[in-house]
């Protein structure tokens, strides 16, 4: 494959499974700046290996996938010490100095509107982030990148039976998750 071909196809794979690709790499690093970081990693990794892409495009997904979560895992092995520091949580300790994790101006709200002030959207996404790696790369592939279990079984290298009991794990954790949290409310 030439140089102009690669780049023609790079493009054509990158830009039509972009979000999908940027999706994962946030659930997985938990953080926006080192999903950009590991976005451009995986990239550049895509790009070098596109003469070994043999598809008719549509694994080209799966491929890419396949790619940004290596690269995670990747630079995750590359600098353990770094991911084993505990950083202080905004969401948790941040807001009020009351330790509940609520805004000083909810306490003692009316408790019907602090519920539907609530937005769920993100609670649905910290319960995402609370999951085990294992659950929450396979519940986001699935629910969100809408991929079947056959590709994810590629992308993760599992077998599909696998990521049918991680899925149905993933769930009923991020269930309790979110029962848990509405309770607190």
């Amino acid at each position: 494959m030439n140089d102009i071909d690669k780049t023609r196809l790079f493009e054509k794979i990158a830009m039509l499974h972009l979000d999908s690709a940027y999706n994962l790499a946030r659930r997985l690093t938990r953080n926006n700046q080192d999903a950009q970081d590991l976005m451009q990693t995986a990239f550049l990794r895509t790009y070098r290996f596109m003469d070994g892409y043999h598809g008719d495009g549509d694994g080209a997904p799966a491929w890419l996938l396949t790619i940004v979560r290596n690269t995670y895992y990747t630079s995750l092995r590359d600098s353990r010490p770094q991911h084993d520091d505990i950083g202080f949580d905004e969401e948790i300790h941040g807001h009020g100095g009351d330790g509940c994790g609520m805004p000083r101006n909810d306490v003692g709200a009316n408790p019907e509107d602090v519920l539907a002030a609530h937005n769920v959207k993100e609670t649905i996404n910290h319960g995402l982030e609370a999951l085990p790696q294992l659950f929450r790369e396979v519940l986001v592939l699935k629910e969100i990148d809408a991929l079947s279990y056959e590709e994810i079984a590629d992308i993760v290298g599992i077998p599909v039976g696998t990521v049918m009991s991680r899925l149905a794990r993933g769930r009923k954790l991020l269930l309790i998750y979110l029962k848990q949290h509405i309770d607190e409310k």
